[in-house]
């Protein structure tokens, strides 16, 4: 919700002046003022100027004529006067010479119009000159004969005048312009923290502190860009503290402290959710693992050689699981382990046992020499109608049916049972529903915490057999170990981008497979596809597991940085299964966690697990990613969720799966 409003806010202030604009506005205005002012100044004095000298020269001209008339010539014959008022009219630059007598009545004058002068008419209008009458009087002994009038002509003035103004305009123009470029170029210089500033604020609201600004400008800027570098800082510490608090919660809740295999607690939780779950049962096998004779092994050589034979033995155990997709492995006693495999059957568990037997037999037998020792197992397979801890009593029995041969062995328990298909008929029956489209998409919804609407649809494949829809988690984990399922992710991404275009209200999300996700070939096509799709892709949300981040690391990070620039919401999916450290979600951006079903199965009862994903939310919350959880099977697990602050949640309690398009 905060994030809604923030982009409205920043959605508002688009139009907003930017701070160099308005400094470069306010300063270029102050400047334009100055410089009008000065021009404004230099124009009236000037022109004050040539007023003073029009009023000399008409004054001057009036006087010199005055004169002339009373002395050198008479005055009272109009033909000598008029010869000499032209003759004066000629050689000066006037507008009207007029001499007049007692009565008022002209005796001569000569007179011309403003229409020569060489400047635009506008000017004339806005100079405006003023046009000084000069006169003197025309006596002749002690008779006053009359008074002559001299007018000046301002087309001289007018013409310098403008000259004038032109430069004063043009010099203030260049000024204007040289100051306005040199300004320009000082407040890009000083505003290049700021912008560095800004992107590295960007950088923080992507969970991003590795950016710092190096760039230095005045005193104040840089007290800022300090104080923007710290406040990373102490973000990225931040971060830090929390991703290893997850992590320390992780780990004391699901992990075994010494091996780093899951717990006894969390490997029973997980498979509890894995057969008895109505979301996600399927079939597969259960080992049951015993290393002989550890305790003498304790005693003979010592309690740190025998943790280095225990952490051997995981490391083995988990190379196995994380050869077969879905599989994990956990730590049940002190030399105890159990493994589960998804989607198996009966007969290639047989034969992966025996092979993991061996192995660990080598690593056992070359650290316990010569000591004589074996490792057992026992092998139980997953029935709908079996419950967790039916399966593990009937692996247990099959156990001690094993430690009853001489030296390793393996042994199955169920012979009678109906077997699952083996691995062969596996391949060939998904191999044919790929290629005979025997498959359908199927929708999920997620519902979300508070008003209980639709915030999207899980997308997935189902496939029809003789015996009916196969649900995916049965299929794909069989899809994944045979490297079939980027073809299904294919097919399901173009279903899905077709309903899309279908439905404009309907927004989606689909899984990636961990195949799929280390394919640098699918990845191109995928991000080819959703460039073409438009903007239908920004309704659709691409699922990756928190395991493809852990083992995938760098072929991950192509992929969410290519859908993030195509507006695609990223999910980490199964967040929080094999202990990957949370720190990812510093260079990595995604905008949502799903969490494993193994912490919601019955999380109205497991305190643990509730606090655990308490702190995941409000970690998670304070990053700005969104929190869903899947598995929701019971009114008892929704409401303990309800209170837990998460966003959405998903399961068969809130709505089944539906046919797309039924």
């Amino acid at each position: 919700m905060a994030r809604t409003q923030n982009d409205r806010q920043i959605s508002h202030q688009q139009g907003v002046i930017t701070l160099r604009s308005l400094l470069l506005l306010f300063t270029g205005g102050m400047l334009l003022l100055v410089l009008v002012a000065a021009a404004s100044v230099s124009f009236d004095r000037f022109r004050d100027y040539m007023s003073d000298q029009l009023q000399g020269h008409a004054r001057d001209g009036a006087t010199a004529i005055g004169l002339s008339l009373s002395n050198a010539i008479d005055g009272r014959d109009p033909v000598a006067s008029s010869s000499l008022i032209d003759a004066v009219f000629d050689s000066g630059r006037y507008l009207s010479v007029v001499y007049v007598n007692n009565q008022g009545e002209e005796v001569a004058g000569r007179g011309t119009s403003l229409r020569e002068v060489d400047v635009p008419g506008w000017f004339v209008a806005l100079a405006d000159l003023p046009l000084p009458v000069g006169e003197a009087e025309v006596v002749r002994g002690w008779s006053r004969l009359g008074k002559v009038r001299v007018v000046s002509h301002p087309g001289r003035a007018y013409e310098d005048l403008w000259v004038v103004t032109v430069r004063i305009v043009a010099g203030s123009a260049l000024i204007g312009g040289l100051g306005l470029i040199g300004l320009f170029w000082m407040m890009t210089r000083l505003m290049r923290p700021l912008r560095a500033v800004e992107k590295q604020a960007k950088a923080l609201g992507k969970r991003d502190f590795r950016r710092r600004v190096d760039i230095t400008s005045t005193r104040e800027l840089n007290q800022v860009t300090h104080a923007m570098n710290q406040m990373a800082d102490d973000l990225g510490r931040l971060f830090e503290g929390q991703a290893k608090l997850i992590q320390h919660l992780r780990k004391v809740n699901n992990e075994d402290n010494l091996t780093g295999l899951a717990s006894r607690g969390a490997f029973e939780q997980r498979l509890k959710v894995e057969v008895e779950s109505e979301e996600r049962s399927a079939p597969g096998v259960l080992f049951l693992i015993q290393l002989e004779a550890f305790a003498q092994y304790n005693q003979s050589y010592g309690r740190d050689e025998a943790d280095r034979l225990l952490i051997r033995i995981a490391g083995a155990l988990n190379a196995f699981v994380n050869a077969h997709s879905d599989s994990f492995a956990g730590r049940l006693t002190g030399a105890g382990f159990a493994v589960f495999l998804p989607g198996v059957s009966r007969a290639d568990g047989v034969i992966w046992c025996r092979q993991l037997v061996e192995e660990l037999d080598g690593i056992y037998s070359d650290l316990s020499a010569p000591m004589d020792v074996a490792v057992h197992a026992g092998i139980a397979q997953a029935a709908e109608t079996r419950k967790a801890d039916e399966l593990m009593s009937a692996a247990d029995e099959a156990l001690r049916q094993a430690q009853m041969e001489e030296g390793s062995a393996c042994h199955a328990a169920d012979r009678d049972r109906h077997e699952h298909h083996d691995s062969e008929k596996w391949r060939v029956m998904i191999g044919e529903a790929i290629a005979q489209g025997q498959m359908s998409l199927w929708m999920q919804p997620m519902i979300s915490n508070g008003d209980d609407g639709v915030l999207f649809h899980q997308v997935f494949s189902r496939m029809r057999t003789e015996d009916g829809w196969i649900k995916a988690g049965i299929f794909v984990p069989m899809a994944e170990r045979f490297g079939m399922i980027p073809d299904i992710d294919r097919w399901v991404l173009e279903r899905s981008l077709a309903l899309l275009r279908l439905e404009p209200d309907t927004r989606l999300a689909l899984s990636l497979g961990m195949v799929s996700v280390a394919s640098e070939t699918f990845r191109k096509e995928l991000l080819e596809q959703l460039s073409a799709a438009g903007k239908e892709r920004r309704r659709l949300q691409i699922g990756i597991s928190e395991q493809a981040v852990h083992h995938h690391r760098t072929a991950v990070g192509l992929l969410v940085r290519g859908l993030n620039r195509l507006k695609v919401s990223v999910i980490v999916d199964r967040f929080g299964v094999g202990g990957v450290p949370f720190s990812y979600l510093r260079n990595l951006r995604f905008q949502a966690l799903r969490i494993d079903n193994s912490f919601v199965h019955d999380i109205d009862s497991h305190d643990d697990n509730r606090f655990y994903l308490e702190s995941v939310t409000t970690i998670a919350h304070s990053r700005g990613v969104r929190v869903y959880v899947t598995g929701v099977e019971t009114a008892a697990e929704y409401a303990a969720l309800q209170g837990v602050g998460i966003d959405g949640a998903m399961g068969y309690h809130l709505g089944r799966p539906f046919e797309a398009g039924h």
